[in-house]
């Protein structure tokens, strides 16, 4: 498919043919979900930890004689039943990572790039470079109608650019190796560089 290529200042800067089974497919809402899922799952930290009745430090010995009192029989001070005792079945320390098969992964970004592609949030850049000054970059994204959005640069983000960038909340910028489904799906638009989307096209053929 033919797409349209822009420059920084909403010009007109040729054409790209873009692959159809990357930008043209019928988005599957399921997969993305599943990716999405994967992609949380694995950024978890899982520190969360309770103690358990062997962590409790508190006497072992015998609380009060077996027969006589009037009262259950009771042991160990750290089972759960008492205050301050050992908590069962809480969290521990665990990875919540699971792994999702790599043509999976694949079909979910292939999903989000066309559905992004098919709603007209999908705009390719000739570069991302600019001066370095955030006031200028906002009223060039204005005119791309690219406020919000993910802007996913060639191997490297240029310097004056990630700078000028940073300073507005609601535009992130990633090079072409971090491109994910998560971060596409946070903003509304998707700006690719002309060398981004040649790169994911041949990533994800």
């Amino acid at each position: 498919m033919k797409v349209d290529v822009k420059t920084i200042d909403n010009g007109a800067s040729g054409k790209i043919d873009l692959a159809e089974s990357v930008f043209g497919i019928e988005p599957r809402s399921d997969i993305v979900a599943r990716v999405v899922k994967w992609q949380l799952a694995k950024r978890r930290a899982g520190t969360h930890k309770v103690k358990g009745r062997s962590e409790i430090a508190r006497t072992g010995a015998k609380l009060f004689r077996q027969k006589g009192t009037g009262r259950a029989r009771a042991g160990s001070a750290s089972v759960s039943q008492y205050r301050g005792g050992g908590v069962v079945h809480g969290p521990v320390v665990r990875s919540y990572a699971h792994s999702l098969q790599k043509k999976v992964r694949n079909l979910g970004m292939r999903s989000v790039l066309s559905a992004k592609m098919a709603s007209g949030s999908l705009i390719i850049l000739d570069e991302m470079k600019c001066s370095g000054k955030t006031s200028e970059l906002r009223v060039q994204l204005a005119k791309l109608g690219a406020e919000n959005a993910l802007m996913i640069t060639g191997e490297h983000v240029d310097e004056s650019f990630g700078r000028a960038a940073s300073n507005l909340p609601f535009v992130d910028v990633l090079p072409q190796q971090g491109a994910n489904v998560y971060d596409m799906l946070r903003r509304d638009v998707l700006v690719l560089s002309r060398d981004a989307a040649a790169y994911l096209e041949e990533r994800l053929k």
